[in-house]
C-alpha cells in the first residue's frame, strides 16, 4: 500500500484555505483502480481537500481491477474503493456492499459511457464502426467488469449474440501487449488503455468510443457495518471528493498531471487525451439514472446467462450522505446541468424498473 498523505506540492495547501491545523483528522483507508475515471480520488488527497474537512486518508495502491479492489475492501485495506460492475457478482456472493454515489457516471442522463472504446488491429478485419465485422473475432475483455458488460453490449448493437465471439478474460494493462503480439483482434477497456493501444500499437482502429450503450457503473462502495456507523466520516470523504472532481472539470491538463503519478507508465499527453473523456462523466452526485444503471447492468449479465440471479438494487445503496453534500454544498455541483426534475431523488427514494 503506498500512503500518500503528504501533499505533493506547496500549492495543495494553499487550495486549502479553510484547514484548521490544529484539528485532529479522522484515518480512512480508501482504494482506486487503475482508471483515468479514478482520479478524483488522489486529487481530493493531493489538493488538500480530504485535510481541508477533516480527514487524514490513505490511498491503496491502484488495483487493476474492481475485482480487486472489492477483494481488498473485504480484507481490511480499505474502508471504502471506488467499483461498479463487479459489484453485482460480489453482492450476488454474499458481500454485503453499500454504494454512497458515483466516482464517474452521469445523473442527469441514462447513457454514459464516453470513457469505454473498443480497439481493434488494423488487420483484424474490423472497420470503424462496424460492429458486426466482431463475429469470429477473439476479443479481450475484463470479465466481471464494466468493459464486460460494454462489450456484451456492443455485440448485441451489432446484431451479435456472446457465442458469435471469443471473449478472453485479460487485466486492462495488459490489453496492448495482446494486440502488439496478435494474441487478440481487439480489446475494450476503459481509459488510459484505449488510447495507449491507439498511440502504441501501429494502424490500429477505434472501432467505437462509447456510444451510449450503456449507463456507466461507477460508485464509491463500503461495507454496510462500516457505512452504518460513519455518516459523518462518508459525508465529509464525499465533499472532499466533490471538491476535486470540480477541480479536475476545470483544470483537466492539470489533473491528467496527477494521473501521471498515480496509473504507472501513464504518459502526460496520454493523461490528457483521456481527461477530456474522463471529465464528462466526472458527476458524483446520484438520481434514479444511477439506479438504473445498476439495475440495466445486473439485467443485462442476468439475460446473457452470465450470472444466475439478481438482487434489489434499492437494498444495497444509501444515498442520504450524498443527498446532504448536494444540498449543503450547491457551489461544488454549479458548473454541472442540473438534474432533470423526473429523476431527482430524496433519502426515501425507490426505484422501480
Amino acid at each position: 500500500m503506498i500512503t500518500r498523505r503528504t501533499v505533493l506540492a506547496a500549492g495543495a495547501v494553499l487550495a486549502a484555505p479553510h484547514i484548521a491545523r490544529a484539528q485532529t483528522l479522522v484515518k480512512m483507508k480508501a482504494g482506486m483502480v487503475t482508471g483515468i475515471d479514478q482520479i478524483g480520488l488522489p486529487i481530493a488527497l493531493e489538493r488538500g481537500f480530504f485535510e481541508k474537512w477533516g480527514l487524514d486518508v490513505d490511498i491503496a495502491r491502484p488495483y487493476a481491477t474492481g475485482v480487486d479492489a472489492l477483494n481488498a475492501l473485504q480484507a481490511g485495506e480499505s474502508n471504502i474503493v471506488q467499483v461498479g460492475v463487479p459489484m453485482i457478482g460480489a453482492v450476488l456472493r454474499g458481500m454485503d456492499l453499500v454504494a454512497l454515489a458515483n466516482y464517474s457516471g452521469n445523473a442527469t442522463t441514462r447513457g454514459s459511457d464516453a470513457t469505454m472504446a473498443l480497439i481493434a488491429r488494423s488487420d483484424a478485419g474490423i472497420a470503424k464502426g462496424d460492429l458486426a465485422a466482431l463475429k469470429g473475432k477473439k476479443i479481450a475483455a475484463s470479465f466481471g467488469t464494466i468493459n464486460h458488460l460494454y462489450i456484451l453490449a456492443l455485440i448485441e448493437k451489432g446484431g451479435l449474440t456472446p457465442a458469435d465471439v471469443t471473449l478472453v478474460n485479460t487485466p486492462p494493462p495488459d490489453m496492448t501487449v495482446a494486440l502488439l503480439a496478435k494474441g487478440i483482434d481487439a480489446f475494450v477497456g476503459w481509459d488510459p488503455w484505449p488510447v495507449v493501444a491507439l498511440k502504441d500499437v501501429p494502424g490500429a482502429i477505434e472501432v467505437i468510443r462509447g456510444g451510449g450503450v450503456i449507463s456507466y457503473v461507477g460508485y464509491n462502495v463500503g461495507l454496510r457495518p462500516w457505512v452504518a456507523a460513519n455518516g459523518p466520516i462518508i459525508e465529509k470523504f464525499l465533499a472532499a471528493l466533490s471538491e476535486g472532481d470540480q477541480w479536475m472539470r476545470k483544470d483537466p491538463k492539470r489533473a491528467a498531471q496527477v494521473a501521471t503519478r498515480w496509473i504507472p507508465g501513464l504518459k502526460q499527453d496520454v493523461a490528457e487525451a483521456s481527461m477530456e473523456f474522463n471529465i464528462q462523466q466526472a458527476d458524483r452526485r446520484l438520481s434514479a439514472n444511477n439506479y438504473r444503471a445498476l439495475w440495466a447492468a445486473e439485467d443485462r449479465l442476468n439475460r446473457l446467462g452470465f450470472i444466475k440471479d439478481t438482487f434489489d438494487v434499492n437494498k444495497h445503496f444509501e444515498p442520504k450522505h450524498m443527498l446532504k453534500v448536494m444540498a449543503d454544498n450547491p457551489a461544488l455541483f454549479s458548473d454541472l446541468p442540473p438534474i432533470p426534475a423526473d429523476v431527482a431523488i430524496g433519502p426515501g427514494f425507490t426505484f422501480k424498473p
